[in-house]
């Protein structure tokens, strides 16, 4: 995926000088890094607000087993001006999670931005609004974001509107400065971006599957298999419920 940017015609996110309030859903066996990578971007986003969403105010521990606690529970939680929706694993036990769901459901229903990082796509697929959108993850999903009704763009971050969406786990680094690109202009975002020092120069050439070597590849796949399976029945199960609904 060579693309690090693809930005849709629908009408993207107008920089303002407003106040702005973030929310970032946790949850467990997510992984950590799709909420902190964000979180040090947009927690220095200038005149903002950030707090951590749980369904309950109780610690939950990521796929890693770090130990994370959020701020308020959903009950409690308001509108964001930007949700944010990790992925991981845990991502598969809320796939009919209504409160989750109906949160993910009520911003974009109300006009305001939703932030996807890697896998956070399925979740948003199953809360029903990625029909029509354009949307990136991670690379291990993106032949199921055609069961929601999404449109695959090949770019490491998408913007689609008020739907910003980043590919696997790391991408959410880069949908964070340009998210506060736009809402607060480039050179905010490259003074974050400095401050971090986020240069990536890796090591190894193995962060996609068309660059892994291919036993790499081979041994993530064999790993992956049983959360893959899973999330390809789900998604098939979706698209099977969504097309009977509307023939009726």
């Amino acid at each position: 995926m060579s693309t690090p940017l693809f930005v849709s015609e629908r009408s993207k996110p107008r920089m303002t000088t407003q106040s702005l309030s973030v929310g970032c859903l946790i949850f467990e066996q997510m992984v950590q890094i799709d909420f902190t990578g964000p979180f040090e971007v947009l927690s220095r986003m200038p005149d903002s607000t950030i707090q951590i969403i749980g369904k309950e105010v109780a610690p939950i521990r990521d796929v890693q087993s770090l130990r994370l606690f959020p701020d308020i529970s959903i009950a409690e939680a308001g509108l964001f001006d930007v949700l944010v929706v990790p992925g991981g694993y845990g991502q598969q036990a809320l796939m009919h999670d209504e409160e989750v769901l109906g949160l993910i459901r009520k911003h974009v229903q109300r006009g305001k931005l939703l932030f996807s990082v890697c896998t956070g796509a399925l979740l948003c697929g199953a809360a029903g609004v990625l029909a029509g959108r354009q949307v990136t993850t991670h690379w291990s999903a993106r032949h199921l974001m055609q069961h929601y009704g999404a449109v695959l763009a090949e770019a490491r971050v998408v913007v689609d509107g008020n739907l910003i969406s980043a590919a696997g786990v790391t991408a959410g680094l880069d949908a964070s400065l340009v998210l506060v690109s736009l809402l607060r202009g480039d050179a905010v975002a490259q003074e974050i971006q400095l401050a971090l020092e986020y240069a990536p120069n890796p090591i190894f050439d193995s962060g996609t599957p068309e660059s892994a070597p291919a036993e790499v590849l081979e041994s993530f796949r064999r790993k992956y298999e049983p959360i893959g399976t899973a999330r390809k029945t789900e998604a098939i199960r979706y698209a099977s419920a969504s097309t009977g609904s509307s023939s009726r």
